[in-house]
């Protein structure tokens, strides 16, 4: 394993109980030393870790998508004919089409790994989207397995008991090169509309009590009609926890909603400045690509960048339109 941040390390500590004989490489030596103390092999270097791993190696690298280029390139003069490298992170699918021909040429086998578990697959196994050769996919089963989640106490869905499918385990070889990462793209683009949902419908219960507040009348400001309509104080915490429990839209991400909710009701640790780290646009890109509507998970990008102060300039000009045409002073916040 190259990459030893929050999923990796977590990653080799699942194999290591596995019964896996782990080789951990990282930039940052206290980060090795850690996975040694639990009995992983470490390496101070590219080429001492490659020197530790027998052959035919294979390396799994959990790394950002911005250094997965790089961090071939200064592994393929150590490696030989026959090795495989793994790419588990979040890179984009069309760049695995690439890289598989590009390592081909030199026998090295390649296959992308789109993984999801975040910061909680130690305890429950990771959800892995798999691309690449069929025959090297099923040479490294035994890995996908280990890391898996497994069928655990989930009821298999109706129907598919007789389907022979590595799904219901939590892991599935999706097709050729790229399909793993392009199924993680959809799924990460997926998140992003999940996310937002919640988000806005909290939203909404969150303001259900502005009948209570006083609001001056301007001819700048639609005036709430109905204030009497609007006398709920919610309590969102016990709401996220009710609906986990028989809900239509009960998930395990409303169940990490109620936790945030239960720990910080207020939200008062967080800012509201939410990242994208690219598969909610490569997913717009592919949607757009193959003419497939994708409404809402466009929107809830387009809410991601709004949330860093991305609309700031724009949300000037309109206020700046409208004194323009009318005069309109904006109030201030």
């Amino acid at each position: 394993m190259i990459g030893l941040g929050r999923m990796g390390a977590n990653m080799v500590r699942r194999l290591i109980k596995g019964g896996h004989q782990c080789v951990v490489y990282d930039r940052a030596p206290k980060a090795v030393k850690e996975l040694v103390k639990e009995k992983a092999v470490g390496s101070s270097s590219l080429a001492d870790f490659v020197n530790k791993l027998e052959k035919p190696r294979v390396v799994w690298l959990m790394v950002p998508a911005a250094v997965v280029d790089a961090s071939i390139a200064d592994l393929v003069p150590l490696l030989d004919k026959g090795d495989v490298i793994i790419d588990g992170g979040n890179s984009f699918y069309a760049d695995d089409i690439r890289r598989s021909k590009e390592l081909q040429k030199k026998g090295i086998h390649y296959v992308d790994v789109g993984t999801s578990g975040g910061v909680w697959g130690l305890e429950r196994g990771y959800c892995m989207m798999i691309g690449g050769e069929k025959k090297m996919v099923k040479h490294l089963d035994p890995i996908f397995v280990t890391l898996s989640p497994g069928r655990g106490n989930i009821a298999p869905t109706p129907g598919r008991e007789k389907m022979k499918s590595t799904a219901d385990k939590g892991y599935l070889h999706c097709g050729p090169s790229g399909a793993g990462h392009f199924v993680k793209m959809v799924h990460n683009g997926i998140e992003y509309g999940l996310m937002a949902a919640y988000a806005e419908g909290m939203g909404i219960l969150q303001k259900a009590n502005i009948g209570k507040t006083a609001h001056e009348m301007d001819a700048e400001t639609t005036p709430l009609r109905h204030p009497e309509n609007y006398q709920y104080d919610f309590n969102l915490a016990d709401i996220t926890e009710l609906w986990r429990r028989g809900s239509v839209v009960s998930s395990w991400l409303l169940d990490l909603t109620a936790t945030a909710l239960a720990e910080d009701p207020k939200l008062k640790a967080f800012s509201g400045h939410v990242s994208d780290s690219g598969e909610g646009r490569w997913t717009i890109n592919a949607a757009i690509d193959e003419a497939v509507p994708a409404p809402v998970l466009t929107s809830a990008l387009y809410a991601r960048f709004s949330s860093r102060g991305e609309s700031d300039y724009q949300d000037k000009l309109l206020s700046a339109m409208r004194f323009q045409f009318g005069g309109h002073h904006e109030k201030k916040t």
